[in-house]
């Protein structure tokens, strides 16, 4: 079974190419930013972020993983730190302190830890678990981890799984992470001495994501950086708590 055969939404956007602009917008309460040189939509709305499949690999006992650090340390792939803040739209969007957030995604090759051998992931890493970790947010609502600039697969677009749960363990989201277009091919275009080997062919662009292809103005990060700096990533996850 193909990995696009195990998620499907119904629209996409009139995306295409490494362009990116706003085609059609989820709500018109937008700022602009510049990332990577390009103008991207970041959502300002105090409004829900959409929830979004949890996926084919979730992590296992994600309470077995609560760390900031959740690199390989095999020194493969750019450094990413991840800032990731959880508003509350229940209370204005406020900022929701101790809220456990969970996040996983795959390494440089697309591949993710704790699965593998089967027909959906040749590569068995069932023995790791690398890419994944829970971190509870501060009194700004914020968490931070120190992770890498995903790879891709195929019919995914770059992303990062987001499962948020109130202090009580309650679920309150799962969502995704979004990244521009064009800034994930140059990393895969020019990042083969980080690891970055697979290169672009065939690679999957927002508008035309199983999950994306709705519209990422809601779930798009805001990454500044360079592959020899390294990045780093800030995006903001409403949830109603």
């Amino acid at each position: 079974m193909e990995r696009k055969h195990f998620i499907r939404t119904l629209s996409f956007l009139a995306f295409s190419g490494p362009m990116v602009w706003a085609a059609c917008k989820k709500d018109d309460d937008v700022t602009t930013s510049e990332q990577s040189g390009e103008d991207i939509d970041v959502d300002t709305s105090c409004s829900v972020t959409p929830t979004e499949t949890e996926g084919p690999f979730p992590t296992k006992t994600p309470s077995s993983y609560v760390r900031s650090d959740i690199r390989k340390g095999d020194n493969i792939g750019v450094d990413m730190t991840a800032l990731i803040t959880i508003a509350n739209v229940s209370n204005n969007c406020a900022a929701l302190e101790g809220a456990l957030v969970d996040i996983w995604h795959c390494d440089v090759d697309g591949n993710y830890s704790q699965y593998g051998g089967t027909q959906m992931q040749s590569s068995n890493y069932q023995s790791v678990n690398w890419y994944r970790g829970r971190q509870v947010t501060d009194a700004n609502g914020l968490v931070t981890f120190q992770t890498i600039f995903p790879g891709w697969y195929q019919s995914r677009a770059t992303h990062i799984h987001v499962h948020v749960y109130d202090s009580t363990g309650k679920s309150l989201l799962v969502t995704q992470i979004a990244f521009q277009d064009s800034l994930c091919i140059s990393v895969n275009t020019n990042g083969s001495s980080y690891g970055y080997t697979k290169g672009t062919s065939g690679y999957t662009y927002n508008a035309n994501d199983n999950v994306f292809g709705d519209g990422v103005d809601k779930e798009m990060s805001t990454v500044t950086g360079s592959l020899s700096e390294g990045y780093e990533m800030k995006i903001t996850i409403k949830v109603s708590a």
